[in-house]
């Protein structure tokens, strides 16, 4: 799996950046959030991913939060909502305001989104009140005050295959120094049982 990118932002448009990383240009769909925080063509940027495979093709959809990941990651779980609905959610509403919309039961809110109808809307916060509301956000680095290192840990053990509910548990008792990011993935691959 392809768990981040780092590379030079060479295009974008409403949907996608395309994301040259050493000579292969990357087209990666992105929420609108995501896509203006980018900054201007020729920058550097990393970002997080995740890779779909189907019969069909594969497609590759990036965010710049753990946040955004996360709930994209659990809105796709919900029968009828696929990657272009869950980034149209994204695209309307911040992580935060989206997760509290969802535990607080507003279908309307949630209904508002371009491709969600009133029984879609209502399917999410069935499927998803309870799951987000016991996982919070899964930006450890958020969670926990961290920065740089937490983050670089957080895109490591991710790459790893564990999950970011599992991380952000991992790492949330973490008192040492919180830019040493070897340090940070010892202590989160202790606490997830494999080292």
């Amino acid at each position: 799996m392809i768990a981040f990118l780092r590379g030079i932002l060479i295009a974008r448009d409403a949907q996608a950046a395309v994301i040259d990383v050493n000579g292969v240009g990357y087209r990666v769909g992105m929420s609108t959030q995501s896509l203006g925080s980018l900054g201007a063509i020729g920058n550097e940027v990393s970002i997080q991913t995740f890779l779909q495979v189907k019969d069909d093709g594969i497609a590759l959809f990036g965010f710049t939060t753990e946040d955004e990941r996360f709930l994209f990651e659990k809105l796709i779980t919900v029968s009828g909502v696929g990657p272009k609905v869950a980034l149209s959610a994204l695209s309307t509403f911040s992580p935060a305001s989206l997760l509290e919309i969802i535990t607080a039961e507003d279908v309307a809110r949630v209904s508002s989104i371009a491709g969600i109808g009133k029984k879609t809307a209502q399917r999410i916060i069935l499927e998803l009140r309870g799951v987000l509301k016991s996982d919070g956000l899964a930006s450890a680095a958020t969670a926990d005050g961290g920065g740089t290192g937490t983050a670089e840990a957080v895109e490591a053990l991710l790459g790893m295959g564990f999950t970011s509910a599992e991380i952000s548990l991992a790492l949330k008792s973490y008192e040492g120094d919180k830019s040493d990011v070897s340090a940070l993935v010892r202590f989160g691959l202790k606490r997830l049982g494999t080292a």
